[in-house]
């Protein structure tokens, strides 16, 4: 068993009458990067600041290896956090806001002054140690926030959506540089974001929170999102295709009837223990997971056939959106295959539409796909994932 950082023991937090945290029961691996993502509102936050003692809980118990951290303050605890808002000294330079901490706690100067410049070089701010924070860049100053944090060496590392005020370049080169530390540090990060890119390149465990607060799924990046667990996840980290009907199933295989799809095509593993036959469900495949052909091709387990409703470029992919049958109106926002894509698109069509993406190199090798064609839609039985309805 994985050796735990924090416990959280049936914790629940009011605010006011407000319920925000119901009966929390979660465990944080030590040593590890883990994620908390959920959509803005849900509480994720909230637990953050319950870890590094900013709330009082209402009930329960909150553990810190091992040891009951509940009623402990907040400078008694081994955390320390990295905010959105920098919250830097504006009067001092670089060195003096890491060493800040060090200097309160009356270490000696020669001390104070290896650590700092230690953790700065670790930060690539070697050439800024003595510069005042308003000459620093919005990434610049982030890296001194994180370095004030981890010059302290806490047992855990608490970011509260730190790399949301960055653009998208600068957010990326500090996602790998913070990997990077935490794995040459060893501590326990914990990362809240409602960020689904950011969740998934960073973390080595995450936990997805629903808009009520409630967690919807645990585990690493690839079983939350190649196997998510309900309609929720499978939606909001990354996107995907929604099925919903009835399953049709045989002592191996099930197949999904689906009002004006033809059933025989769409198959799925019924290796589950809740799946029967007549059972109502949802079924998710990733568009990632689907081939899209004006030919015909063997040796798929699932084939629709569609008409091309509308084709966008995104760069390095293209998105397809097909219409599938006599369905309602799906709105799919894109994706990107190589880098997500968390754009939106909303669409107005009588039809069921699917989501199909493929790399633009992939696509030149193949029949020219036109707006109005007739396609194939190919995925295997192993990628569409039941959901419970």
């Amino acid at each position: 068993m994985m050796d735990e950082a924090i416990r959280f023991e049936h914790v629940s937090k009011y605010y006011g009458s407000e319920l925000v945290i119901s009966d929390l029961n979660l465990s944080i691996p030590s040593g590890k990067f883990f994620a908390l993502l959920g959509p803005s509102g849900c509480g994720k936050t909230t637990i953050l600041r319950l870890i590094g003692g900013f709330e009082h809980l209402t009930s329960g118990k909150i553990f810190l290896e091992g040891k009951d951290v509940t009623n402990v303050p907040v400078n008694k605890r081994r955390t320390n956090t990295v905010f959105q808002q920098y919250a830097l000294f504006p009067h001092l330079n670089v060195f003096e806001n890491v060493a800040y901490g060090l200097m309160i706690k009356g270490l000696p100067k020669a001390q104070i002054k290896e650590r700092v410049l230690k953790v700065l070089h670790k930060v690539h701010l070697e050439r800024q140690v003595y510069k005042s924070i308003s000459q620093l860049s919005g990434g610049q100053q982030q890296r001194v926030a994180i370095a004030r944090a981890i010059v302290n060496e806490p047992k855990v590392l608490l970011l509260d959506e730190p790399l949301a005020a960055l653009d998208r370049k600068l957010k990326e080169d500090l996602l790998f540089e913070l990997i990077e530390l935490q794995y040459e540090l060893k501590t326990t990060f914990v990362y809240v974001t409602h960020d689904q890119v950011e969740a998934l390149a960073v973390s080595d465990r995450m936990a997805i929170m629903s808009p009520d607060g409630e967690i919807e799924q645990l585990g690493s990046p690839k079983e939350v999102y190649e196997f998510p667990r309900t309609a929720f996840v499978a939606q909001f980290v990354g996107k995907t295709n929604l099925f919903k009907g009835v399953l049709s199933c045989t002592e191996t295989e099930c197949s999904l009837v689906v009002p004006g799809i033809d059933a025989q095509h769409i198959f799925a593993d019924r290796s589950k223990s809740w799946v029967y036959d007549g059972n109502e469900v949802l079924l998710s495949v990733r568009p990632e997971k689907i081939e899209i052909e004006k030919r015909e091709l063997e040796g798929f387990s699932n084939h629709l056939k569609g008409k091309v409703d509308s084709i966008i470029y995104h760069g390095r992919a293209t998105e397809y959106l097909v219409e599938i049958g006599n369905r309602s109106t799906m709105s799919i926002p894109p994706l990107n295959r190589s880098h997500l894509n968390r754009s939106h698109l909303n669409r107005s069509s009588m039809s069921r539409i699917v989501n199909v993406f493929e790399q633009n190199e992939e696509h030149f090798e193949r029949d020219i796909i036109a707006e109005g064609d007739t396609v194939n839609l190919y995925w295997q039985k192993d990628n569409a994932v039941l959901l419970e309805k």
